[in-house]
């Protein structure tokens, strides 16, 4: 048997064999989201597994933008924008993203995966240098392996590690810092200042990933600038349009040269179909209602405060998290799977995350709290999450 055929043999063994046991959580049916709770499978479940983090899914300033959208422009674009034609909608949405990431300008990707893809691999090239942190989200990996520069990883938020291979580039070689703002397994914050200061003396473009900190971080929501009151150290400001802003697609933000350089080089951005009008829609009101409702952003900073001091209270490791992400380390993969099981027998959709994805023997529930949850979702959550954690001998 080829190496391709035997990779896809033992996968399907191990799918099949965690099927049998009825262990498989992945890809469940969500018959219905409402709020904090879901519909799987039959059952009303109440859910720590969504990335709505403010609550916006569903909420009706969005969702009758997207009608309206959909009313004047029909359901899809007819092709690439730089191509076929941009609606005044994809401006609308780049000018309010610039505007709240305060930034010259925006362009705005089909997806976030595409987004950090398309942009690492076009920035920097076989004479450049990428330097990423170690936890950094697989599509900045899959970017830099891409863009055919000398790729560089520096441990996990370690700042003396970053200043090495900064040294270690020279002086002579273009290089780009690539991190993300709030990790996404882990729920820890990069160390923006020292980051920043680190580009600044050694000429390198920062680029960071804040797919997990918008509308999170800093009083507003605004971000990480807005949470370290650093305005403007950040090159090139990367989102995406699908988790606290509930639609679809990514964006760049920055001065400029740079944008105009992306929209037209970018291979993601000129060889692919624009975002639909309904879509384009829904996350430029998202940024509005961000604005217009502040309270979602303390509500959600509280909910933190009560879920992660309340696991920490009951003995769980959720690591460095300071974030809406938290992790409930189980260990072996066998543990999280068990816990899982017994979560959503109480009525909890949460999901577990396993090696390869996480390293072996940090498997774990990836629990996240929204401003949906009310304090006594987050109350009963807990209580589940103790039950579990005592019989699967997590704690």
């Amino acid at each position: 048997m080829d190496s391709i055929h035997k990779r896809i043999e033992d996968f399907n063994r191990r799918y099949g064999e965690l099927k049998a046991e009825g262990l498989y959580f992945y890809l469940q049916p969500l018959e219905a989201i409402d709020g904090a709770w879901v519909a799987c499978n039959g059952r009303r479940m109440l859910n720590f597994a969504s990335y709505s983090y403010l609550g916006l899914l569903g909420h009706p300033w969005i969702d009758r933008a997207a009608r309206e959208a959909i009313e004047r422009y029909g359901t899809g674009t007819h092709g690439v924008r730089i191509l076929a034609g941009s609606l005044p909608l994809h401006t609308e949405l780049e000018q309010t993203i610039a505007r709240f990431k305060k930034s010259d300008d925006a362009i705005v990707y089909s997806s976030g995966y595409a987004t950090n893809l398309t942009t690492v691999s076009t920035l920097v090239g076989r004479n450049d240098v990428v330097i990423c942190d170690k936890l950094n989200h697989a599509s900045i990996v899959d970017g830099c392996l891409l863009s055919g520069a000398q790729f560089v990883r520096f441990c996990h938020n370690d700042m003396a590690d970053l200043e090495r291979r900064l040294q270690q580039a020279g002086p002579d070689k273009g290089k780009l810092v690539v991190v993300d703002a709030v990790f996404s397994m882990d729920g820890d914050i990069i160390d923006l200042p020292q980051v920043s200061r680190l580009c600044r003396a050694h000429n390198a473009l920062l680029m960071v990933d804040e797919a997990h900190s918008l509308g999170i971080l800093g009083a507003t929501g605004h971000g990480i600038e807005e949470h370290f009151g650093l305005d403007g150290v950040i090159d090139i400001k990367m989102g995406t349009l699908s988790k606290t802003i509930p639609s679809v697609g990514g964006y760049v933000a920055g001065n400029q040269a740079l944008i105009t350089y992306l929209k037209h080089v970018a291979r993601a951005f000129v060889f692919s179909a624009a975002l639909p009008p309904a879509q384009a829609a829904a996350a430029k009101a998202s940024f509005e209602v961000i604005e217009e409702e502040p309270n979602r952003v303390r509500t959600l900073r509280r909910n933190v405060e009560l879920f992660l001091g309340g696991l920490k209270a009951r003995g769980f490791d959720t690591l460095h998290s300071q974030t809406p992400i938290v992790p409930i380390i189980c260990g072996a993969d066998e543990r999280a799977f068990r816990m899982t099981a017994l979560c959503q027998e109480l009525g909890i959709f949460v999901l577990p995350v396993v090696s390869p994805a996480v390293p072996a023997n940090l498997a774990r529930l990836r629990t996240c709290v929204t401003a949906a949850h009310s304090e006594s979702d987050i109350l009963h959550a807990l209580d589940v999450f103790e039950r579990a954690g005592k019989r699967v001998g997590i704690i």
